[in-house]
């Protein structure tokens, strides 16, 4: 038996299914368009609508509930809710390295509830032979506060570097890291993990490539879903039936928009992001070819949740410096907090988000946002290259599947064992299954999928989805004829939709979900 394939995952960070280039948006991804036009895409393929449960199930197999992640890494609660990964849960590095893989990470963890001291939820405790990265979420892309390399806090390094720019960073690192092991000369085959914070707020990047973006979205919202629409069905990633969904109700109409400069503006920096990262991954693709790895090294991208709607008000300021956020810039000067047209976003003494409408373009044709479990929240853009492993090039796929399929897929292809204990600790059944089968076949199944998220729940079986907002009625939409969510029909299948209320039920109380209005009383 030849060596086991190498294992490059690269999660991005808050951006809306239709972002990048070779699935409908305007950004340049040309690496990323290359290894979909050499690859598998994926059309239906989910997240959970979060990026701390999204990161525990990518890299467990489980349902975030059952690692401990059920919201983000506050104490929440008990159980699943605390805000660490437990000890039920493996992850993908501890698995491979019982099948003597090198693991490596660059990037964001956010799966442990202590940033600054370091616990048995870091990732050299959880399976990571080398890391670089930041233990907590989102923070300046300039000066990010837990930078961290393997256990020692470095947030020096960028303090001390004019030009550092952490999507870059993660980026070198991974580079980097791949470059020392193939000069190592070592045998085995590797896992990597590259976690971007881009897009996510605050807007920071470039001025260089802010300005590569200056009039693109001059047209604005309005026509830019349309436009992207088209451009998904040409794609054959939207069925044409599917109606666009509706402009967010809490915003105007483009024409009628003020402050037209700045919002385009906040939409141009955000490209620049996702362009940085697509800059990134081109060099980590540059030296797969140069050390002869990039044949058999399956390529995995997608997105922790979708596109974001969160208006940062300039009251967020302490909380965000108590977690993340710097108050002031490696200069001296005061960072200032919240969407305010008076300062274009961009640079370091800013902290903004591009805001509702700009998500509403990013989750096209979807409606809502991160944090709910409609499309919009959960649908995220899928491609898998791997060219010794893969023979149906540029290939679309259909077939549903969501996160808690990537361990399972990892299994497939490399043979690794899932164990029933870790560490003297009896670990959970593994929840997902494999898709390597759909990179040859889109397959046909009724197998159901699952969603919670602070009270906001769903569940799909085939083509159906029930779906619910907190603390709101249940919703029935058929997938075939309507992804998009328009028509709620469940009052005409009033027997379906019990059968599955009591199927997420079931699934709801194996996997420790906490009712939302419990949680709410603590």
């Amino acid at each position: 038996m030849g060596k086991s394939p190498n294992i490059l995952i690269i999660l991005n960070d808050d951006m809306g299914y239709s972002d990048i280039g070779c699935y409908g948006g305007e950004v340049d991804t040309p690496n990323l368009d290359t290894l979909a036009e050499q690859g598998v895409r994926f059309t239906q393929f989910y997240n959970t609508a979060r990026c701390s449960p999204s990161r525990a199930s990518l890299l467990t197999g489980l349902h975030p509930h059952q690692t401990g992640i059920g919201i983000l890494t506050d104490d929440d609660g008990p159980e699943g809710y605390a805000g660490n990964l437990n000890k039920q849960c493996v992850t993908i590095p501890e698995v491979l390295k019982g099948s003597n893989y090198s693991t490596f990470m660059s990037g964001k963890w956010h799966v442990a509830n202590d940033f600054h001291h370091v616990s048995d939820t870091w990732p050299k405790q959880r399976g990571f032979d080398q890391f670089y990265g930041t233990i907590a979420g989102a923070g300046s892309y300039y000066d990010p506060k837990t930078l961290t390399r393997d256990n020692e806090n470095i947030e020096c390094e960028a303090q001390e570097n004019d030009d550092f720019y952490y999507t870059d960073a993660i980026s070198d690192n991974a580079v980097r890291f791949i470059q020392e092991h193939v000069s190592s000369g070592k045998e085995q085959p590797f896992f990597q993990y590259v976690a971007y914070t881009a897009p996510h707020w605050p807007l920071h990047a470039p001025k260089e490539v802010i300005d590569k973006y200056k009039g693109r979205f001059n047209s604005g919202w309005d026509k830019l879903r349309e436009q992207r629409l088209e451009r998904m069905i040409d794609m054959g990633i939207i069925e044409p039936h599917w109606k666009l969904s509706e402009r967010d109700a809490s915003q105007p109409l483009w024409e009628d928009a003020e402050n037209k400069e700045w919002r385009q503006r906040c939409m141009e920096v955000y490209a620049a992001q996702i362009d940085r990262m697509d800059q990134g991954i081109g060099r980590i693709i540059n030296v797969l070819k140069e050390t002869n790895q990039l044949e058999d090294t399956i390529i995995i991208f997608l997105s922790d949740n979708g596109g974001c709607a969160e208006e940062i008000g300039p009251d967020w300021g302490p909380r965000l410096v108590k977690n993340s956020a710097r108050a002031k810039t490696r200069s001296g000067e005061e960072v200032i907090f919240g969407d305010r047209p008076e300062y274009m976003p961009g640079p370091e003494n800013t902290y903004q988000s591009y805001g509702i409408a700009w998500a509403n373009v990013s989750n096209t044709p979807f409606k809502l946002y991160k944090h709910w479990v409609h499309e919009g929240g959960i649908a995220t853009p899928l491609i898998v290259h791997w060219p010794k492993g893969i023979k149906a090039k540029g290939a679309i796929r259909h077939s549903p599947a969501q996160l808690t399929d990537i361990m399972a897929t990892v299994l497939d292809v490399t043979g690794a064992s899932y164990p029933e204990s870790y560490k003297g600790n009896k670990i959970l059944p593994l929840e997902g299954q494999s898709i390597v089968p759909f990179f040859e076949e889109d397959i046909e199944e009724e197998r159901p999928l699952y969603w919670e998220h602070e009270g906001i729940s769903a569940i799909r079986i085939g083509k159906w989805k029930l779906v619910k907002r907190y603390p709101g009625e249940w919703e029935l939409y058929d997938m075939q004829s309507d992804r998009t969510e328009h028509h709620n029909v469940a009052y005409q299948y009033p027997k379906r939709v019990a059968k599955m209320i009591k199927k997420y039920d079931a699934w709801a109380k194996r996997c420790g979900v906490i009712p939302r209005e419990k949680i709410l009383k603590r």
